[in-house]
Formats: C-alpha cells, sequence, structure tokens
C-alpha cells in the first residue's frame, strides 16, 4: 500500500512513482493532483507554439526579455535558444 502523503496530495501512487524519478516535492505534487482531476489532462501536450528554432531573434529576445534573461541583447539565435530552454 502506498503511504499517505497528507490531505494536498490527491493522488498518493503517483506522488511516489514521480518522486522516485527524481521530482522534486512541489513538481510531483502538481502533477499527482492534476492527474487525479478529472478536469486536468497532464499527459496530454500543451500549447501550440512552434519551436525556438523557428523564431526570428526579435521574438527570441522579447521572449527572453519577458523572462529577464540578461545579456540577450548580444546573443546569438543558438544561444538565446539555450538560454530560454535552461
Amino acid at each position: 500500500m502506498t503511504k499517505d502523503h497528507g490531505p494536498s496530495i490527491k493522488d498518493d501512487e503517483t506522488y511516489k512513482a514521480l518522486r522516485d524519478q527524481g521530482y522534486d516535492k512541489s513538481k510531483a505534487a502538481a502533477i499527482a493532483n492534476a492527474k487525479a482531476n478529472d478536469d486536468m489532462n497532464p499527459s496530454r501536450k500543451g500549447g501550440k507554439s512552434s519551436p525556438y528554432e523557428k523564431w526570428t531573434v526579435v521574438e527570441l529576445r522579447e521572449r527572453a526579455r519577458e523572462l529577464e534573461i540578461e545579456g540577450r541583447s548580444t546573443m546569438t539565435k543558438d544561444e538565446l535558444i539555450s538560454a530560454l530552454r535552461d
């Protein structure tokens, strides 16, 4: 039987499996709770945004500005993509 992780965890089995895979407590709880909620689909793919490789440098810099990535104005496209993914 799976350990009861308290009332804030809605799916203890999923939570434990995610923690065993190396997820931190917060991320594991969010995924486990989303999976337990019939209105949410955590395993379904998210947004419809195209991959960064298809973005222009201007679009990448704008996104980097939103995320407050320092040095973005002098970065190449590859550097921007790498910084955005980190």
